[in-house]
């Protein structure tokens, strides 16, 4: 009984942790994926090493949006002022289904996304001119991530 009474800091952290984590974990996949791709093409034409790094670099945001619901829910555990704030496990746990969105749609928007960058990788081996192409392709995967964030900051706003 009194994990329900008092327990609702323990899910509050655990749905802040979930949703910087899994995003980190996402986006440290699809970082590594890309970059496994464009090692190869780096090797046999090193002046593209800009355009893979930049293609690389696009799975990696999930993670920074990850960062930011978790800032966002210790902000609204009170952590950024003055203390961390006594939560009810009803409160906890609305921060805790706050956090899904991104703890879900992180990850998994970051790895679809570095499927794409992986595979915009080849357009810079085979044409260079056209790779400008597959990072408009790797942005309309980000715009579910983007939602994802959105949607977890709007619940955080209005959760207590």
């Amino acid at each position: 009984m009194n994990f329900i009474q008092n327990g609702g800091i323990i899910i509050a952290f655990l749905g802040a942790a979930l949703a910087v984590g899994l995003s980190c974990i996402g986006s440290a996949k699809g970082t590594g994926m890309v970059g496994e791709a464009a090692a190869g093409v780096i090797s046999e034409k090193p002046e593209h090493f800009s355009k893979c790094l930049i293609l690389q670099v696009i799975p990696g945001t999930q993670g920074l949006y990850g960062l930011v619901i978790w800032f966002f829910a210790l902000n609204v555990m009170g952590a950024f002022s003055g203390g961390i704030q006594p939560l009810t496990f009803m409160q906890g746990l609305t921060i805790f289904v706050a956090c899904l969105p991104m703890a879900i749609g992180g990850p998994t928007s970051a790895l679809f996304q570095a499927r794409v960058a992986v595979s915009s990788i080849n357009i810079i081996a085979k044409k260079p001119d056209d790779w400008s192409k597959g990072i408009i392709l790797c942005v309309i995967v980000e715009f579910y991530a983007i939602l994802c964030l959105l949607a977890s900051i709007l619940l955080l706003m209005n959760s207590l």
